[in-house]
């Protein structure tokens, strides 16, 4: 399969969740309230962490060749892991309270908010250095494109929550709306980890 498609489908994979940072995209974006700045910062955060995992694991499975076998099937591993807890999200009601009652923030306190949402999180990392560095090289000479198919995948996924969420918010606000989009990205988590189990790369 195509690295860019697969860093593109294993991108939005990941970040289409419910969690704080994609809470405080969708309410800001809501409001109105910064929300160009607050979609830069995210998207160039997850574009600087998703490189850096490439390009550090990168170096590590060029002087241990035989990690590339254990990030490959930790890899399956994390991406069946991530389908299964998707696919059970789908029995919960949940969702993002997109109301409209949005508290606005100043452009620092804005600015401040969403780097911590994002650099503060230890599951960002787990999710672009770790899983993504080991999922991108995979593809050895490939893996830069792989780095473009996710990093895309966050610059649409943030340019649309956050500038889209005030025509969306009606959708946002439905458990429904999560229970369709779990649903699909846990058959794209299970496809991914067939991919990387059995496909060539």
């Amino acid at each position: 399969m195509n690295a860019i498609w697969v860093g593109l489908a294993t991108g939005f994979g990941l970040i289409v969740a419910i969690g704080a940072q994609n809470a405080f995209v969708v309410r800001q974006g809501l409001a109105r309230n910064h929300i160009g700045l607050i979609v830069l910062i995210c998207a160039i955060s997850d574009t600087v962490l998703i490189a850096a995992g490439v390009g550090g694991m990168g170096a590590i499975v060029t002087a241990l060749p035989w990690l590339l076998a254990v990030m490959r099937w930790g890899g399956v591993a994390y991406l069946t892991w991530f389908g299964v807890r998707t696919a059970m999200s789908v029995l919960k009601s949940e969702n993002l309270q997109a109301d409209g009652s949005v508290s606005r923030l100043s452009m620092q306190k804005a600015a401040v908010t969403a780097l911590m949402l994002t650099w503060l999180n230890p599951h960002v990392y787990l999710d672009t250095v770790v899983f993504l560095g080991s999922i991108g090289n995979q593809f050895g000479v490939n893996r830069w494109w792989f780095v473009l198919g996710a990093a895309t995948a966050s610059w649409i996924w943030f340019a649309g929550v956050g500038f889209g969420a005030k025509a969306a918010s009606k959708a946002l606000s439905k458990p429904m709306f999560w229970k369709v989009l779990d649903t699909i990205i846990a058959l794209v988590m299970f496809g991914l980890a067939g991919v990387l189990a059995f496909a060539k790369l």
